[in-house]
This record gives C-alpha cells, sequence and structure tokens, in this order.
C-alpha cells in the first residue's frame, strides 16, 4: 500500500479504486460492478459504507443503479460535456497526494501576432507569459503555460504567484463570464518531455482553455498532461433543447 493510500479512510480507497477502474476503462461502459454485498466482502466492511460509496458514484454520473439488477458503468447520454473551470491543486489532493507547484518563467511582454489566436487581444497589447509546473507527490502532474492580459488584469503585473498558482488567483480576482475549452491529444515537444520526464513517443492530454469577462478577453492557458496518467471526466445532465 503506498503512502497516500495508507492516509486514505476506507470509504475514500473504494470509491478512488472503484473511479480508477471506471476512467481508465477497465470497466467500460455498459459493465456491471460487483454486487454490494460482494464489494462489502472484498474490503472487509458494512454494505453501508459500500452503498454511500454507490451513492456518489451514481451522483457524479458514473454509474447507473438499476433495482433488482445492480450498478452498471453509465452510458453517455448527450455528445457533450460541460466542463468545469477546477482548481489542479483540488485535483491532486482528491487523488491523496501532495500538491505543489514551480513557476518558471514569468515574463512581461507585449502580444505578438500568434498570439492573437490564442488570447484574442490586439498586437501591442501588455501581457504576462507564465510558465509552471504542478506536481502531484513528487511527480510532475502538469505543465501550465499562460498568457494574462494585463489590460483586464493590470495587477497581475505585481503578482509573483509564488503562495498561489495563476489559475486560483485569477478565479479569486476576476469574474469571468465566458470559457472555451479545447482536448486534444499530441505528441510532446522537447520541451515538455523535459519538464515532465516522459518518453518522446509518449501522448501527451491538452487542455486548452480561453476565458472572457464582460470587458474583454482575461486569459488563454495550455495544460499538458502525460496521457497514460491522467483522465478527462465531466459531469453533465441532458439538455433542455
Amino acid at each position: 500500500m503506498t503512502k497516500a493510500a495508507a492516509g486514505q479512510t476506507l470509504h475514500q480507497r473504494i470509491l478512488s479504486e472503484i473511479e480508477g477502474r471506471i476512467v481508465s476503462g477497465e470497466w467500460p461502459p455498459g459493465h456491471r460492478l460487483p454486487f454490494e454485498v460482494d464489494l462489502a466482502d472484498q474490503y472487509h466492511c458494512s454494505r453501508m459504507t459500500v452503498n454511500k460509496v454507490m451513492g456518489q458514484l451514481a451522483k457524479a454520473g458514473l454509474i447507473e443503479r438499476r433495482k433488482k439488477s445492480g450498478s452498471f458503468v453509465r452510458q453517455p447520454q448527450i455528445q457533450s460535456a460541460v466542463l468545469q473551470i477546477h482548481d489542479i491543486g483540488a485535483e491532486v489532493e482528491s487523488l491523496g497526494l501532495d500538491y505543489g507547484f514551480k513557476i518558471l518563467e514569468r515574463e512581461r511582454r507585449s502580444a505578438k501576432s500568434a498570439d492573437r489566436e490564442r488570447l484574442d487581444v490586439s498586437v501591442g497589447t501588455p501581457l504576462l507569459d507564465i510558465l509552471c509546473i504542478h506536481f502531484a507527490g513528487a511527480r510532475e502532474f502538469c505543465v501550465e503555460q499562460r498568457l494574462i492580459n494585463l489590460t483586464a488584469v493590470p495587477e497581475a503585473a505585481e503578482t509573483d504567484f509564488t503562495e498561489i498558482a495563476p489559475g486560483p488567483w485569477l478565479l479569486g480576482h476576476v469574474p469571468w463570464s465566458t470559457a472555451e475549452h479545447r482536448i486534444s491529444a499530441e505528441t510532446p515537444s522537447k520541451e515538455i518531455v523535459r519538464l515532465l520526464g516522459i518518453s518522446d513517443r509518449q501522448a501527451c492530454l491538452v487542455v486548452e482553455r480561453r476565458t472572457w469577462s464582460n470587458s474583454g478577453a482575461v486569459t488563454y492557458v495550455r495544460f499538458t498532461y502525460p496521457g497514460n496518467a491522467h483522465a478527462l471526466v465531466a459531469r453533465f445532465s441532458p439538455s433542455s433543447d
């Protein structure tokens, strides 16, 4: 048992292990989970503990509970899912690991023509260009490459981001009105290979996000994760259309 697992409650351990099998694809959509009584025997716990875990998984949209039939990994009900702006620190800690981050580069500069597509600003707009790495325990979790529009968030220019990462700092200082996500699988660059300590043949999960406030573009960020160590799960509900 790892140090992180040893610090978990039994409830957290059962939840994380079942969730891991689902998001990794080991238990695909339609797979029937073991019955609650069998899981209780397996984990040497009460059936009530297992029932609470199953309730959480159902609430998160990962499983479907059917009377007299059992619980099944849920089939997606709609084609698209709504992604929320999440806190990487909270994501890491939910895995039972210690979170950390480090600012590698921080540069104040003017926007170039290549920045217009990413941040939707004019050439010459003052920007803050940040390169940051996030850690889960002792391992590299993801690389963050971020541009901040200093016209929209001038106070960011005086912030060194040593105590709080740029993402949660922005969420606490700037109310955003619109966000756009783009998700892709990419071959890592030499820089990403070095920063994440991965093979140059390993695919990476890339999440790009742009956010706007009522006064215009706020930030563009690109998160790069090792593809074999990260899964993206979004909670969704049926559209009203």
